[in-house]
């Protein structure tokens, strides 16, 4: 298994810019504790938005990087 995120906008297209961090987990736990440290990070790089991939198959989408 490995586990990536998929960065999105508010609309949910994906956003690909190279400056986005492309890492890669062994575990969900792994994925959610980096995303836990590198959220602001992303939301000022214009990410709204992710998705929890494991492969290809969505664990869970469209998840806001916003306080609401």
């Amino acid at each position: 298994m490995t586990w990536r995120w998929r960065y999105e906008d508010a609309n949910g297209g994906e956003v690909t810019s190279r400056e986005l961090p492309r890492e890669i987990f062994t575990s969900q736990a792994d994925a959610e504790s980096w995303l836990g440290e590198n959220w602001r990070e992303l939301l000022d790089s214009g990410v709204e938005q992710v998705s929890l991939l494991d492969e290809d198959r969505v664990e869970y989408s469209a998840m806001s990087l916003r306080a609401e």
